[in-house]
C-alpha cells in the first residue's frame, strides 16, 4: 500500500532539487537556464495541481473541513504563483538581481509551506485517506502527465 505523505514529501524534495538546478543554471549563465526555470515552474505547478485537483478536494469531502488547512495552503499556492510570474519577468528582463531576490523569497515561502504540509496536513490526509492511497496517487500522477 502506498503512503500519501511519503509520496507528496518526495515530490517536495524533487521540486527542491529542480529549484537548486535552476538557481545554479542562472548563476552560471548556463545556456540551459531558461529550460531549468521552465522545469522548476512545471514541477511546482504540477505539485499544486495534484493537491488542488485531487488531494485537497478528497480530504475536504471526507472530513467536511472546507475552510481549514487546505484553504490556507491554496492561498499560499497563489502567493507562490505570483512569485513565479515575477520570476518569469526577471528572466525575460535578464535581471539576475531581481531573479535571486524573488527566488530567495520563494524559497523561504516554500520551506514554511512544505513544513506545514509535511508535519500537519499530509499526516491528517494520510489518516483520513490512507486506505485510498494507491488510487489517489494514481489519480495525481495522471493529472501531471
Amino acid at each position: 500500500m502506498s503512503n500519501i505523505k511519503a509520496f507528496m514529501t518526495q515530490d517536495h524534495r524533487d521540486c527542491d532539487d529542480i529549484f537548486a538546478q535552476m538557481e545554479e543554471a542562472v548563476a552560471s549563465k548556463s545556456d540551459e537556464a531558461l529550460l531549468k526555470v521552465e522545469a522548476f515552474q512545471d514541477a511546482l505547478t504540477n505539485h499544486f495541481k495534484m493537491e488542488e485537483m485531487v488531494l485537497f478536494p478528497m480530504f475536504e469531502q471526507k472530513t467536511g473541513m472546507t475552510e481549514g488547512p487546505t484553504q490556507v495552503m491554496v492561498m499560499e499556492h497563489e502567493q507562490m504563483r505570483g512569485l513565479l510570474s515575477k520570476i518569469d519577468q526577471a528572466i525575460e528582463q535578464n535581471d539576475n538581481d531581481k531573479f535571486f531576490g524573488l527566488t530567495e523569497t520563494l524559497m523561504i515561502l516554500m520551506q514554511q509551506h512544505n513544513m506545514k504540509e509535511e508535519q500537519m496536513l499530509y499526516t491528517m490526509i494520510q489518516q483520513h485517506l490512507g486506505d485510498d492511497a494507491d488510487h489517489l496517487i494514481s489519480r495525481m500522477r495522471t493529472i501531471v502527465q
